[in-house]
């Protein structure tokens, strides 16, 4: 056994003298008038004065709001659309000057792109400027600029896409009508940039309103505070700050000393509250001392226990195999030395005792795994469950190469938690859906689907199934529903997977609500998602709620992805 030492339980204070409760002494005139009448008329001035600022700085600070939406959120980017029209004009120019030089069609097709683009663009400007103030002349050159522009483009540009032929007199036609082009987009140009700077200087201005206006009612206000502070100072810190020393002088021993108060009623009563108070701190420090003491008993007392598990777990892990193995061992031996003068009969017997010997010590590791789940705690990381499936599905490959098993599954999520006992879950699990198989082939799907800050996963086989009526029974530790000889095992393993489920926080159970014609056993259980337990915000199991909602949980006849 391994030795624990006795913890030296906590030594009591000696007992307190009993004092007399604080009664507060009568209280002058002056005294009895209570808080909420000296600060309610300041409290109202000051309150006036607040509001009146509050009521100032919101109008200024709409005004600015307004002003910088203007700009931001219209003139910036009318601005910045103005710049794609340039761009748009000229490269009609450019594309259409490229095709009457080289007659090749993809100039064209870069002619109309850019007209699409200039009229997209200049619908957007519109649009911008339709609520700007001042905007008027900025509108009427833009319609002037799309009325030259389809002016070169009927004139010169058009027709010069049907015959692709550029006379020198059209030439000079067509540089006439954009320089008129080009000189109305400049007025655009010049008018956006007048009007942003309007808009500018207003926003300006009136952020010096805001400024001016915070100023004074600063000053005013503080003038108030501090009327307020003086008031606040005589009729609550000074009888506080008494009270705050009565207080240590009773915090450093002296708990028969009485409180005693002069000031507001409220502080009067306070006194005779924190006094009260006294009293009841001390019987229940009394009482957390012996509860202590209790309680460093009774963690000795489990240290002993656990550590006379653990010598429990080493023998039985060790010295209560042993003999097995040699039982098992010798049983083998006499059948090979003498399986000559052996009958049928002898046989069988050997056979049996070899198979009890073997089923005893599947029995005793299963039970030392079930009894080690949630004793040794890792350190919670986030643990891939793909990468967890995959690690299970190799520890079961040769059951799944003996069965023709598939087993397929959706994409699983990362959750907190202890990446050996999630393995060991997940291999029971699909162990059990291919041992229990009927007479198809063994198909397994695993599904996962995020339910508020938790998953909800599932693994569904078509194998025989379980009756809604054992639900509860088949998650019990040694619980069988079929003879030893039908199925092989210890009735410890979804037992195990329920400690292990519960250890990370989630919950078991059988699926009794399956579709009508399903033919199978469908396990669900819950998981945290990473970041559950201290979410503020989005989390794993909600970024992923559009992905788990488009894959649902397809039961054995659904999709996946094989393993």
């Amino acid at each position: 056994m391994i030795p624990t030492s006795q913890p030296t339980p906590p030594t009591l204070t000696p007992p307190i003298p009993p004092t007399p409760a604080y009664e507060p002494r009568p209280q002058s005139r002056l005294g009895r008038v209570r808080l909420r009448q000296w600060y309610g008329i300041g409290g109202l001035v000051l309150s006036l004065l607040v509001l009146a600022a509050m009521a100032q700085s919101i109008l200024a600070l709409q005004e600015i709001g307004n002003a910088r939406t203007t700009l931001l959120n219209h003139v910036t980017p009318a601005t910045l659309q103005a710049f794609q029209l340039n761009g748009a004009l000229a490269a009609q120019d450019t594309a259409i000057r490229d095709y009457a030089a080289t007659g090749e069609a993809r100039f064209v097709t870069t002619y109309r792109r850019a007209i699409a683009t200039e009229a997209q663009t200049e619908q957007q400007i519109q649009v911008l400027l339709r609520d700007v103030p001042n905007a008027a002349p900025v509108r009427n050159d833009l319609g002037r600029l799309m009325a030259a522009s389809a002016t070169w483009r009927r004139d010169f540009a058009d027709p010069l896409t049907v015959d692709g032929k550029l006379a020198r007199e059209e030439s000079r036609t067509g540089s006439r009508l954009f320089g008129e082009v080009r000189n109305t987009n400049g007025a655009v140009q010049q008018g956006l940039g007048t009007l942003n700077a309007q808009v500018d200087q207003n926003l300006r201005e009136r952020v010096r309103n805001l400024y001016l206006s915070m100023g004074i009612s600063s000053v005013v206000i503080g003038l108030a505070a501090l009327t307020l502070v003086l008031l606040i100072r005589r009729t609550v810190l000074q009888p506080v700050a008494r009270l705050g020393e009565q207080s240590r002088r009773v915090a450093q021993g002296e708990f028969a000393h009485p409180l005693d108060i002069s000031g507001p009623a409220e502080l009067s009563e306070l006194a005779a509250i924190v006094d009260s108070m006294r009293h009841r701190i001390i019987q229940e420090w009394r009482h957390t001392a012996e509860a202590r003491a209790r309680l460093d008993e009774q963690a000795a007392e489990l240290r002993r226990s656990n550590a006379e598990l653990e010598q429990f777990a080493y023998v039985a892990s060790h010295d209560l195999q042993e003999p097995l193995r040699k039982v098992a061992s010798f049983c083998q031996m006499i059948e090979r030395r003498y399986s000559d003068r052996l009958d049928d009969r002898g046989r069988q017997y050997i056979d049996f005792a070899v198979d009890g010997a073997k089923r005893m010590q599947a029995l005793i590791n299963d039970l030392l795994t079930f009894s080690r789940v949630g004793r040794f705690t890792k350190p919670e990381e986030a643990v891939s469950l793909d990468a967890v499936l995959e690690r299970a599905t190799d520890n079961l490959t040769r059951l799944i190469e003996e069965t023709g098993a598939e087993v397929v599954a959706d994409d699983l999520p990362e959750v907190p938690g202890d990446r050996t006992l999630l393995t060991q879950l997940f291999q029971n699990l699909i162990g059990n859906a291919i041992k229990f198989r009927s007479d198809e082939r063994p198909r397994v799907v695993v599904g996962a689907r995020c339910d508020g800050d938790m998953w909800e996963l599932s693994c569904a086989d078509n194998g025989i199934g379980i009756e809604p009526r054992y639900a509860d029974r088949i998650f019990l530790i040694f619980q069988r529903l079929h003879p030893q000889d039908e199925y092989t095992g210890t009735g410890i393993g979804l037992a195990m997977c329920k400690k292990i489920v519960e250890h990370h926080g989630g919950h078991i159970w059988l699926d009794t609500e399956q579709e009508p014609g399903h033919r199978g056993t469908t396990i669900r259980w819950t998981l945290p998602a990473v970041g559950a337990t201290d979410r503020a915000g989005s989390t794993d199991c909600k970024d992923d709620d559009e992905r788990a909602d488009a894959q649902p949980d397809r039961g054995p006849a659904g999709g996946g992805r094989p393993r």
